[in-house]
């Protein structure tokens, strides 16, 4: 079983390997914004696991399932912002909220949030109707009333 942090752990080295083709504790400890022995902890912890293969002072390496968690990982915090960007939702925010959501998301519910998005990808139109319902909840009652007469005739 995963902890949140090391599903943070294994997303940062995931994305560390992919960017650089390494990771270093330092960079680790830095993007985590964490001190570099808790990295080295959380990764004698992920080595135990079989998810990282560490050698003191030689770095590491995901292993197979370690790199096949990571690329999960951030699959799932890629769709929860793309998710969040399709409801209008800023970016500052996004950050913040994806954060608080990964780690407790429910696989169902996380297919059922994929498909939503890939129906707005597919059908533009929809997504654009949407933005325009989401108009009209902003905005005043008068506003409303205009808008449902222009959307009625579209």
């Amino acid at each position: 079983m995963l902890t949140p942090s090391m599903e943070d752990y294994l997303e940062t080295i995931y994305e560390l390997m992919k960017e650089k083709g390494y990771a270093r504790v330092s960079d680790i400890a830095t993007i985590l914004a964490v001190q570099p022995s808790s990295v080295t902890k959380m990764i004698q912890k992920l080595d135990e696991k079989n998810f990282v293969t560490y050698e003191k002072y030689r770095g590491l390496v995901l292993t197979p399932e370690g790199e096949q968690l990571g690329r999960n990982m951030k699959q799932r915090h890629r769709m929860l912002e793309d998710f969040l960007r399709l409801l209008g939702v800023g970016e500052s925010t996004i950050r913040k909220d994806v954060e608080g959501i990964e780690h407790h998301i429910s696989p169902s519910t996380m297919r059922s949030l994929q498909s939503l998005v890939l129906f707005f990808q597919e059908y533009p139109e929809y997504q654009r109707a949407f933005e325009r319902f989401r108009r009209l909840q902003a905005g005043t009652a008068e506003d409303r009333s205009t808008e449902n007469l222009k959307v009625m005739d579209e």
